[in-house]
Parts: C-alpha cells; sequence; structure tokens
C-alpha cells in the first residue's frame, strides 16, 4: 500500500519511516504558541507591578490572545489558504517572535495588549494547520500517531512547560523569559525551513468553500464532539481549585500535576491506537472521562479517590483532541484539513469559554459539589455522538485512501 505526497507527486510507502525531524519540528510549534498563550497567567504579580497596573488587567493578556486566536482562525485560514503551507507556518511562526519580543520590551499596557492581540491571531492560524500539515507528511495509515505526535506539545506544554516557564521567569525576570520565547520561534523558522516540507496551498479550482466544508458528511458529528466535550471539560477543570477545597483536598497544584503527567499518559496510548482502533480509543476516552465524573461527585472527600480519579480524567482527556482531530482530518481529506480544522479551531475556543461560564454560574448558585455531575451530561453527549455515527465520522478502522 502507498499513498501520494502533495508536495512532489512521489509514493510514499506505507513502512516508511515517520519524519520526526520535521514533525517535532510542527510539536514544537504547538508548544511556543501554548507557553505564549499561558504564561501571563503564571505571571501576573511581576507583569502587574512592571506595567503599572492590576493582575485583572494581565488576566486580559491571556483573554485577548484566545478571543484574537477564535476571531482569525476561520477568516485568515480562508484567506491564506491558497498560499504554500511553509510559508505560512513561517509568517505565523516570525508574528510569534515579533510579538513576544515586543512584550519583552514593552513599558506600556496598551502596546503589551496589542502585541498580544497578532500573538491570537497567528496562534489561530497556526492551530488551523498543524493537523493537516502532519497528516500530509506522512502515509495515509500513520496520520493518526503523526497528529498525535504533533499535538504532544500542547499536552507537554500544559505540565510541563508553562510551569517551568513561570520558575525560570522568577530567576531570570519575566522580560527575558518573552524574549526567549521570541527566540524560539525564531530558531523555530530555521528547523521548519530545513526538515518540513514545503506543501503547496489549496489549488483555486479546488478550493471548497468553508460552508460546504462544514456540511461534509461526518464533519458536523466530528465539530460536535468537540464542542460538548470541551464545554463538559472545561465546566470542571475550570474550577478544580475550589472543587479540591471543598472536597477537603487544598493543594490543586498536586491535583493538577497529577492530572498533567496523566496526559502525556494519555497522549503515549493514543498514539499506539489511533491508527489501528480510532473508533475503540475515542469510545473508550469518553467513556472513562464520563466514568470518573460520578466518582469525582460521590467520592472525592477520600484523596487517594480524588487524585486516582483525575488521574484516570487526565489519561482520558490527554487522548481525546488527537483522536477527534484524526477524525475529523479523515472526514474532511488532508487536502481539506485546514479549513475543517479552522472551523474546529473556533469550536474548541468556544467550548472553552462556554464550559468556564457554565462552571462559574454552576459554583456560584449550586457549589463546586456539583461540578461533576454538570460535566456528566455534557460528556456523555459527546460519547452518544460517537455511538450514533459509525459509519459517517467515527468508523471502526481508518481508511487508507
Amino acid at each position: 500500500m502507498s499513498t501520494l505526497s502533495p508536495a512532489k507527486g512521489t509514493t510514499l510507502p506505507a513502512s516508511a519511516p515517520l519524519p520526526w525531524s520535521g514533525l517535532l519540528a510542527l510539536s514544537t510549534a504547538a508548544f511556543t504558541a501554548v507557553l505564549t498563550e499561558l504564561l501571563p497567567a503564571g505571571l501576573m504579580p511581576r507583569m502587574a507591578s512592571s506595567l503599572g497596573v492590576s493582575e485583572a488587567r494581565i488576566g486580559f493578556l491571556v483573554t485577548g490572545y484566545a478571543a484574537a486566536s477564535f476571531a482569525a482562525a476561520v477568516p485568515l485560514t480562508a484567506l491564506l489558504r491558497g498560499l504554500p503551507r511553509r510559508a505560512v507556518l513561517v509568517g505565523a511562526l516570525l508574528g510569534f517572535a515579533v510579538s513576544n519580543a515586543v512584550v519583552a520590551l514593552s513599558s506600556s499596557y496598551p502596546l503589551t495588549f496589542a502585541a498580544r492581540l497578532v500573538a491570537g491571531g497567528m496562534g489561530g492560524t497556526l492551530w488551523a494547520m498543524l493537523a493537516g500539515y502532519a497528516a500530509r507528511m506522512v502515509p495515509a495509515d500513520r496520520r493518526g500517531r503523526a497528529i498525535a505526535i504533533v499535538l504532544a506539545g500542547i499536552t507537554l506544554a500544559l505540565s510541563l512547560g508553562v510551569p517551568a516557564g513561570t520558575a525560570l521567569a522568577g530567576a531570570v525576570g519575566w522580560r527575558t523569559m518573552f524574549g526567549l520565547l521570541a527566540g524560539l520561534a525564531v530558531l523555530l523558522v530555521g528547523w521548519v525551513r530545513w526538515r518540513v516540507p514545503a506543501l503547496p496551498g489549496e489549488a483555486p479550482h479546488a478550493r471548497v468553500p468553508l460552508v460546504r466544508v462544514a456540511a461534509l458528511p461526518g464533519v458536523p458529528a466530528v465539530l460536535g464532539v468537540t464542542l460538548f466535550l470541551l464545554v463538559g471539560h472545561q465546566a470542571m477543570y475550570t474550577y478544580v481549585a475550589p472543587f479540591a477545597a471543598q472536597a477537603g483536598f487544598g493543594r490543586t497544584g498536586v491535583v493538577l500535576l497529577v492530572f498533567g503527567a496523566a496526559t502525556v499518559v494519555g497522549i503515549w496510548v493514543t498514539g499506539m491506537l489511533v491508527d489501528r482502533h480510532p473508533r475503540a480509543a475515542l469510545l473508550g476516552a469518553l467513556g472513562l472521562c464520563a466514568a470518573v465524573m460520578p466518582v469525582l461527585g460521590l467520592a472525592a472527600g477520600v484523596p487517594g479517590v480524588l487524585l486516582v480519579a483525575v488521574a484516570l480524567w487526565g489519561v482520558a482527556f490527554g487522548g481525546a483532541p488527537t483522536l477527534i482531530q484524526t477524525a475529523l482530518v479523515d472526514v474532511s481529506g488532508p487536502e481539506r484539513a485546514d479549513a475543517a480544522t479552522s472551523l474546529q479551531t473556533t469550536v474548541y475556543n468556544a467550548g472553552i469559554a462556554t464550559g468556564s461560564l457554565t462552571g462559574g454560574v454552576v459554583l456560584a448558585d449550586l457549589g463546586a459539589g456539583a461540578l461533576p455531575w454538570t460535566a456528566l451530561p455534557l460528556v456523555g453527549v459527546a460519547l452518544g455522538v460517537v455511538v450514533l455515527n459509525r459509519r459517517t465520522a467515527f468508523p471502526p478502522r481508518r481508511g487508507c485512501s
């Protein structure tokens, strides 16, 4: 079995080794984007003092990035989809470099905020293309593993990068930390140009309008799973600290560390299963995520139960994004993956915002103990969508066409 390389029209044998260097470059790009987005959250007191604003306004630097990413993903992807893919990737990385350099040097909050909006726009562009890029670099029957490698950068940034970056900023200063991020983006440009293949953009006659991409068989189901899973997950995850405190376990850092470490395990297990048993793996991940919620709701007061449940939740959620995104690339086709993923990026961010809002309302009205019971039916709907869309979106085995 073989597949055609879109870059040169040559044949890639299914047994060909994975292009590890190129995939790791894309994974490092994902790592850089996540670290750029979330680092201000760990540096609030230092940044607030330097810029002469409140910590809440430093929090808006994260909010502004997320809002710009949400707003930019679809229109920028539509605007740039005909350009060579590597050129767009390099442009996004240079945008990160410039933005982080401005943040490192700026003493003006409005200028810093504007730079964060630029970074958010670059992030929306980047997220819309990473999975599709990885899928086009490998034979069709290895797309899932390639996507898992790239998305591992997100997991490592969340579990290791943000805590390490926060600690390093305490030693060298927050401005130096953003300067290092700018330098990393510049180095990544060289790595990408050296090891990531130059893939063409979509030819004018082959471009499918985004509305038609959204209506392709299977795409609405995948987007629906994305939305309901993220709303349910975020409603619980955003308020882990008050939930753990109510359960009598005040060491939130330990809970988050267990969750983060477990997500690494989850994405590793997913990489082993995604190309051979994608449906079973996704059903298992969503089912485990749903099963954990009643345990948290009923027995979180026992520290051992709380930590084991959080670990299982981390394993389940760590693998789910890779499985969902692989399904999206399969149903849209690699040639339309950037457009489909731009839609998913928008849905993903909407799910995060809606989940955080929902959890906040529940926390205020019913208390932290109601959060798992809020998340459970939402994750259950995501699981039900997978069960009902066996043929169009989530088949037992991945096609190799």
